[in-house]
């Protein structure tokens, strides 16, 4: 019963192999079949239009536009700076030169600042309660007018006679204070006042005060002004500064120095023995 199985069996095995051979081309034959009838003609055309025609060219529009040349910038000139010392700047090679200054455009630029205008009328400003800060000057509604023609002599000024010397500045200011009190000054400055000191001749009714400043010594004369005669006059008869030192024989002592005011205790109460008592109280004064 072995012997026909076995040899059943291997006539079997070439028809096995057979069989497997020929299904195997079928399943060939199917497949190519399929992936010419998947193939578009159109597709095809299009392929062998551009294979006949070359490689195609890129389009322009992606091709971005060549930047403008941009103008070269300028050299930075730098130089170092040390925390400790400060490096000096760069010097041109050459020597410099010196150019004269150009003219004015216009001879407008030399003409020198208007003078204030004046009413038709106006025969200077009448200063009222005038006050002296020192001989020859004047400060009075928002004025502040120096006497011309004459050297103001300061109030700290000291003058030197017979080698003694006394403060001649604090009495020549004394004295202008006397001439001024009560009255109202005309002096020539502009209806409205300023801030900066004027330089102006100026009058108490009909008398100059300029001139009465030099003749009595309480100011000297500006050279070339028009008060110089009198100032050689009060020069010669040595008035006012020019003179010797005052004489304050007859003026009273100054008081002397009242005692302090005595001054409260510290406290109300006082101990006496262990035990308190008020403390004497100050008087009050009549």
């Amino acid at each position: 019963m072995r012997l026909p199985h076995l040899v059943l069996a291997l006539l079997m095995v070439p028809v096995m192999a057979a069989l497997v051979v020929a299904g195997g081309r079928t399943l060939k034959g199917n497949e190519s079949s399929v992936a010419v009838d998947q193939i578009d003609p159109a597709a095809d055309t299009v392929s062998q239009a551009g294979t006949d025609a070359g490689p195609e060219e890129p389009a322009t529009a992606a091709i971005p536009a060549p930047a403008a040349p941009q103008p070269p910038k300028p050299a930075v000139h730098s130089r170092a700076i040390d925390p400790d010392v400060v490096a000096p700047p760069e010097l041109p090679a050459g020597e410099l030169e010196r150019v004269e200054p150009r003219e004015p455009l216009s001879k407008l630029a030399l003409a020198v600042p208007p003078k204030p205008k004046m009413p038709d009328d106006w025969n200077g400003t009448k200063l009222f309660q005038p006050v002296a800060p020192a001989a020859g000057l004047i400060d009075a509604k928002g004025y502040s007018v120096a006497v011309s023609g004459i050297d103001v002599v300061g109030q700290d000024e000291t003058c030197t006679t017979d080698g003694k010397s006394w403060p001649c500045g604090v009495r020549a200011r004394t004295a202008f204070r006397a001439f001024l009190r009560g009255r109202a000054v005309v002096c020539l400055v502009p209806p409205e006042g300023g801030r900066d000191r004027i330089a102006a001749e100026c009058r108490i009714g009909k008398l100059d005060v300029g001139q009465w400043l030099v003749e009595n010594g309480w100011a000297r004369a500006a050279k070339g002004g028009p008060y110089v005669e009198a100032g050689e006059k009060a020069r010669s008869a040595k008035k006012g500064i020019f003179g010797p030192a005052p004489n304050l024989a007859g003026i009273p002592a100054a008081p002397a120095a009242t005692a302090p005011a005595p001054q409260a205790p510290g406290s109300i109460l006082e101990e006496d023995g262990g035990v308190l008592k008020p403390a004497d109280q100050p008087t009050p004064s009549e």
